[in-house]
């Protein structure tokens, strides 16, 4: 069938990476990694598990695997920051010598450092950042471990997998309840502490990774404010491979769901519509009634239990379909009428005014020409992710509050000048809008070039077609199907009125 392009399976060669020693090139690298990938998802696949070991393996010495590992550390967001060494790669001649250094002989992992984000909660979430030496072993060994991930994942399991998303989860959730016969009670679930709480032994006897860089790796400790705390069970948040382990020991999810109802009709398939919907730690589960939901979610805590882990008791509770419920920031609910309409969350509407208020007070210390570009970056991200809901009315809503929102930071910040005055300086008439917030700045030719604030109203709504649920990124079978997905994406994403204008 001949060589697969990489680009289908993993990220846009966008950026290169360094200058690479005469004779080698990026493309070659990428082609034998995938061939040796799709070698060992094809030994996956037929269980046979001691080629899939030793594809493994290979895999892992090779140095056409490492040139990939070390520029994934050294492009994505956190290649400026340091574990507890301090260092950071940044020149190419670094970048070769971590290639070199690449080595299972004589390897120890150091201890994380330690960084809490807060959460939407109010909480403090804990992150362990590990050094760069110890990311790029993880990239490297997560090159051999994610094509058995992908072959026995779960079916509609989304996060942290290629080719999937939250948009596809929440399509999952229209296409499930919009039908007449469709299950009426979901179970919504959330598990406590995921990442921080999976059982070491568990991971060591089920996880097929190289058990002496994986105990390393689980080991390590992490350091916080000088000291030193051991880690006996959990993987670290900012591991590279971690939600690969997540995802692998939640696998099997919803073979468990499914087994803990009895036959709907007897010599059939069918178990009284159960079916689950994951995102990482966070899933839903629908059934037809109460009763079974119950079952189901004694059933699901007893799969927890062996893997060290616990439904969240505040997050996790049984609600009906017309009542509604949140899911990744969206809330699902079927009205009378039969309809199932999916919008953004109060919640996350909230979250973006607020983010919205941060940076106009922050407008102190930036002219309005760079504050209109991050609420224009701020504006467009969240439109993008909901996009494929019901959401013009919302968006329409959150246009008119920013315009006042704005108008009235204005006249703040100029209390002896009126309407006219503040409209004649700070808008303009701008496509089909009178009231266009702008910015103007100066170019060396001595041409001004203007930026509007951009309107979440000119976002299209596009409903979003779901992945198949079998689609493997790393079997040949699949490669036409990804290829046409990836190109209907590019297509979908070419909207002309996000590009900013010159005047």
């Amino acid at each position: 069938m001949g060589a697969v392009p990489w680009t289908v399976y993993a990220p846009t060669r966008r950026k290169q990476g360094w200058q690479l020693p005469p004779g080698k090139d990026w493309k070659t690298a990428e082609q034998k990694v995938l061939r040796l990938q799709m070698r060992i998802a094809k030994a996956a696949k037929q269980k046979k598990y001691r080629l899939m070991r030793s594809l493994q393996w290979l895999l892992a010495h090779s140095f056409y695997a490492k040139l990939p590992a070390v520029r994934r550390v050294t492009s994505n967001k956190g290649k400026n920051t340091p574990g507890v060494d301090g260092v950071v790669w940044k020149t190419s001649r670094q970048k070769m010598e971590a290639v070199k250094c690449l080595r299972r002989r004589g390897y120890r992992a150091l201890p994380l450092r330690r960084v809490y984000i807060p959460k939407k909660s109010g909480k403090l979430r804990p992150l362990g950042i590990p050094t760069m030496h110890d990311r790029a072993q993880q990239a490297l060994h997560a090159l051999a471990l994610v094509p058995v991930a992908e072959t026995r994942a779960d079916g509609y399991s989304y996060g942290f997998r290629q080719g999937r998303s939250c948009a596809d989860a929440l399509r999952h959730c229209h296409d499930r309840f919009s039908r007449k016969n469709s299950p009426q009670w979901v179970l919504e679930a959330d598990i406590a502490s995921c990442f921080d709480e999976i059982s070491h032994s568990w991971i060591l006897e089920n996880i097929p990774v190289d058990k002496r860089m994986l105990t390393q790796w689980l080991g390590a400790g992490f350091l916080d404010k000088g000291e030193l705390y051991p880690t006996v069970r959990g993987t670290p948040q900012g591991g590279i491979i971690s939600p690969i382990i997540m995802n692998m020991t939640l696998d099997g999810l919803e073979y468990c769901a499914r087994r803990a109802v009895p036959w709907c009709f007897p010599g059939t398939n069918k178990r009284c519509g159960v079916t689950v919907i994951r995102y990482a730690d966070d899933f839903i589960v629908a059934a037809k009634t109460r009763e079974h939901l119950e079952q189901i979610q004694a059933a699901l805590e007893i799969f927890l239990m062996q893997r060290g882990l616990s439904l969240s008791k505040e997050k996790t509770h049984i609600t009906h379909i017309t009542q509604g419920f949140d899911f990744l920031g969206q809330n699902v609910r079927k009205h009378k009428n039969g309809k199932v309409l999916i919008k953004p969350t109060h919640r996350s509407v909230q979250g973006l005014q607020a983010e919205a208020r941060r940076i106009l007070k922050a407008q102190c210390v930036m002219d309005n020409y760079s504050m209109i570009r991050r609420l224009n970056q701020l504006i467009r991200g969240w439109c993008n992710y909901h996009r494929h809901a019901v959401s013009s009315r919302i968006f329409s809503k959150f246009d008119s509050w920013l315009h006042f929102e704005i108008r009235r930071w204005l006249h703040r910040r100029h209390p002896n000048k009126g309407r006219r005055w503040i409209k004649k300086k700070y808008f303009r008439s701008h496509r089909t809008i009178r009231w266009s917030f702008f910015a103007a700045k100066k170019l060396p030719d001595g041409r001004k070039q203007y930026r509007d604030l951009f309107k979440a109203g000119w976002t299209h709504i596009v409903r979003h077609t779901k992945i198949r649920r079998g689609a493997n990124p790393y079997e040949p079978a699949w490669r036409e199907y990804f290829i046409n997905r990836k190109r209907n994406r590019i297509h979908a994403h070419r909207d002309g009125r996000f590009v900013e204008e010159t005047g």
